[in-house]
């Protein structure tokens, strides 16, 4: 049991200082929870829940640090909340409430898609960038990003990785200074969502509270620690390791899912 432990907060060590340097940080603590006990398997909704919970913190830490950068985004993130809630409160719902083998069915495909996001933020980012405008969103390009960002939030209560870069892609089409402006909003409305889903995940009873209560120290840890080596560390080592990891953790669950069939 102690070497569970240890591997779990080692995992959400690395998660932590993923989410700081690049996201993605749920590819490694839900795989990790997931098979974490042998003896005493947990099932995919409770890894689900509790690898959101571990992480929360973490994600805290991380709207604090844009404060600055989110004095200007207020208006913005009061358009953007009331989405992130709803649609947050929808997906978590869909996980407690339907049989758990249809989100357990999911998640090769789930945690495939996170993967092939992880793999395009890269370009994603660079036409962000390029695409960013200074004009206001109106009628229905406005509508269009709440809605979009609606289903985002929808995807995000159910699983969540990936999130991150599909907000930025929402707010290109939002008037913004710079990036760091868009990585706090995206950082607070992701925070949103994790909270909205930990709570009904809480009530529910779907969570370990003893596995996340000893991951969530090692989470904020390494979110600490990220934070400080992402100018030192080349991003495209960190990046190239998590998407071999997340293909071959997608490879493996399908082929799981095809000898228990």
């Amino acid at each position: 049991m102690i070497l569970t432990y240890v591997g779990l907060c080692v995992s959400a060590f690395f998660a932590g200082i993923l989410n700081a340097v690049a996201g993605g940080g749920t590819l490694l603590t839900f795989p990790a929870l997931f098979a974490a006990l042998p003896a005493d398997p947990i099932s995919a909704t409770i890894a689900n829940a509790t690898s959101t919970t571990a992480l929360l913190p973490g994600s805290f830490a991380g709207a604090w640090g844009y404060r600055t950068e989110l004095r200007d985004s207020r208006a913005l993130l009061m358009r953007l909340i009331w989405p992130s809630l709803i649609g947050g409160g929808i997906g978590t719902l869909l996980v407690t409430e339907l049989d758990p083998s249809i989100f357990q069915a999911m998640v090769p495909w789930l945690i495939l898609m996170a993967a092939v996001l992880f793999a395009l933020q890269k370009p994603i980012s660079n036409w962000i960038k390029k695409g960013r405008t200074d004009h206001a969103p109106t009628g229905g390009t406005l509508m269009g990003v709440l809605a979009f960002q609606f289903v985002v939030a929808v995807y995000g209560g159910y699983f969540g990785a990936g999130i991150g870069i599909l907000m930025l892609t929402t707010l290109n089409f939002m008037t913004l200074r710079d990036i760091h402006q868009m990585n706090g909003v995206k950082t607070v409305l992701a925070s949103t969502i994790n909270l909205v889903s930990v709570v009904i995940f809480a009530i529910s009873g779907q969570i370990r509270w003893d596995l996340a209560g000893i991951m969530a120290g090692s989470a904020i840890a390494g979110g600490y620690l990220g934070a400080r080596v992402a100018r030192r560390l080349p991003a495209v080592w960190v990046r190239s390791m998590v998407i071999v990891i997340a293909f071959s953790l997608a490879i493996f669950y399908f082929i799981r899912q095809w000898l228990n069939s």
